[in-house]
């Protein structure tokens, strides 16, 4: 008989590690409380235009664990590879090639041609490990023997791919494992035809045609343990066994949810951490304005803007343009409400470079404090394991959990780490390895 698997939680991790298992055989049941599948990883239609509830951007997209899911179960992914030669920053005064390759690091102001080629010997020594960074030691605080225009441009570097304002908190050891492999993709950034939905319908399809089902509207309420083990989880009417658990749930629902058993106090450190928080503001035009740039991100304000429908002509009525500006917040700027000085700083980017978008403006969608990671990669913040020694056979998955990368990587590739254990626990080979 197939073992039995329940997976808490809709979202990307919760819909990646369903899918899969129930592809190799097992008997998978995903509950999900909302009406729609996707977490924060859904699209919005509106008035002809799909707005995407975040930036639906892959990092290192030849080296994603969500490629691994493409090959192995199929999964049809658009992709859309970024266009290097379309992205600038805005630097006040002027806008300069983003040094995104060897070709635009030669081409671009923001360095000296001295910085230049010690930026690109940092690269080699990430490359090579040979620069690890230091346990302890944040970025910051490790780049400050470097001159400071190289400094800065690693910081800036940091601000875009972590989503973050405070790039000088991320922990050393965590920056140079991730650029480490950043560096060394031919893909840096890839977008996805069909937004976060062709993804989501995708993993949803994978799994109903193999034997799972999906049930929304259903949310968890109460987890039955015994011994060192998760027995069952209640729904409203309905109490579901199985021989596995997968929990992709925040860290605060999953204190909630066994806040009434011994292991509430494994969950109770992830809890009092923050997660990462910005502001986007997104609009649909009825026309496309023409720019040099399908990327312009302004240096001073750390507010970037991406053409999404460049890349992506899914997401727009015939003629129309779909725009994405997301501004970084801080902690402090959290608690001091600024969110709507970041919007009206939004507001001044869009006049800047896409002069005239008011007069075309279809529909927008402003998110002032949209979570884009469960919980902030800065400081003594940690990420929670996929799998706690004393709970035999619960796991978790997510962007708050251990994995690769960041951003929705974390979720692909703490599910496929949770998966290929479940695997293993049944003896077969780890699949796509």
């Amino acid at each position: 008989m197939s073992e039995k698997v329940v997976v808490v939680g809709g979202g990307l991790a919760g819909l990646s590690a369903a899918a899969r298992l129930a592809y190799h055989g097992y008997e998978v049941t995903l509950l999900e409380k909302a009406p729609k599948l996707g977490g924060r990883a859904i699209t919005i239609p509106m008035k002809g235009f799909n707005f995407n509830f975040g930036a639906h951007a892959i990092y290192a997209r030849d080296k994603s664990v969500l490629r691994k899911y493409e090959h192995e179960l199929n999964l049809k992914v658009n992709w859309r590879d970024f266009s290097p030669k379309k992205a600038y920053y805005d630097l006040g005064s002027f806008t300069t090639p983003m040094p995104s390759t060897l070709e635009r690091l030669f081409q671009t102001k923001i360095l000296d041609n001295k910085n230049k080629l010690r930026f690109a010997y940092e690269v080699i020594k990430t490359l090579a490990h040979i620069e690890r960074g230091e346990d302890g030691v944040p970025i910051g605080e490790y780049l400050k023997k470097e001159p400071e225009p190289l400094r800065d441009l690693l910081l800036t570097l940091a601000s875009s791919n972590f989503f973050t304002n405070e790039p000088e908190k991320i922990p050393s050891p965590l920056f140079f494992q991730y650029y480490s492999r950043l560096f060394a993709t031919h893909h840096a950034v890839a977008y996805i035809g069909g937004g976060w939905q062709s993804i989501v319908d995708g993993f949803a399809d994978i799994l109903t045609k193999n034997g799972g089902r999906i049930l929304t509207k259903e949310k968890v309420q109460q987890v039955e343990t015994e011994d060192n083990r998760v027995t069952a989880v209640h729904g409203k009417d309905t109490v579901y066994h199985a021989d596995h658990f997968i929990f992709c749930i925040p860290p605060k629902e999953l204190l909630t949810l066994f806040g009434e058993t011994r292991f509430a106090p494994l969950f109770e450190e992830y809890n009092r951490y923050v997660p990462n928080q910005v502001v986007v503001y997104d609009v649909g035009l009825s026309k496309r304005i023409e720019s040099p740039y399908t990327y312009i991100y302004h240096k001073g304000e750390r507010v970037f803007i991406t053409d999404i429908s460049y890349y992506d002509e899914t997401c727009i009525p015939e003629g129309g343009q779909l725009m994405q500006a997301v501004a970084y917040l801080t902690q402090e700027e959290i608690e001091q409400n600024k969110a709507d000085e970041k919007v009206a700083t939004i507001e001044s980017v869009y006049d800047k470079h896409f002069p005239g978008w008011r007069d075309v403006l279809v529909a927008k969608r402003i998110s002032k404090r949209a979570t884009v990671q469960e919980i902030k990669c800065i400081d003594d913040q940690r990420l929670m394991p996929t799998k706690f020694y004393s709970i035999a056979n619960a796991y978790f998955a997510g962007d708050w959990c251990q994995g690769e990368g960041q951003l929705s990587e974390l979720s692909f590739s703490s599910a496929y780490n949770v998966t290929n254990r479940i695997l293993a626990h049944r003896g077969e080979e780890h699949m796509g390895d």
